[in-house]
């Protein structure tokens, strides 16, 4: 499939750009080359190959979800320098 350089030049439109003559034919032939690009990957035959959402396997390095104990409030309180009502005191900021 072969763009014109009047497509081209209503793809450049939508993309809010303006090229010169000279421009819009050098940006036709490089969208040219990469739809031929593309047609050329469409005749590759996928057959057997598992869709992927990544090229490399990779596994979850996450550690498994535990239940541990949290910080006490009076230890997390400790060396607050304002606290009321177990909780930390910060000035507002508006």
């Amino acid at each position: 499939m072969r763009i014109t350089p009047d497509e081209a030049a209503h793809v450049a439109h939508l993309a809010r750009l303006s090229f010169s003559e000279e421009e819009l034919q050098q940006y036709t032939g490089h969208l040219n080359a990469i739809l031929e690009y593309v047609a050329q990957l469409q005749q590759v035959n996928t057959d057997g190959v598992e869709p992927m959402s990544h090229p490399l396997a990779i596994a979850n390095v996450f550690r498994q979800d535990e239940m541990l104990s949290s910080l006490a409030n009076e230890n997390a309180l400790a060396n607050a320098p304002q606290k009321d009502d177990g909780a930390f005191v910060v000035p507002k900021i508006i």
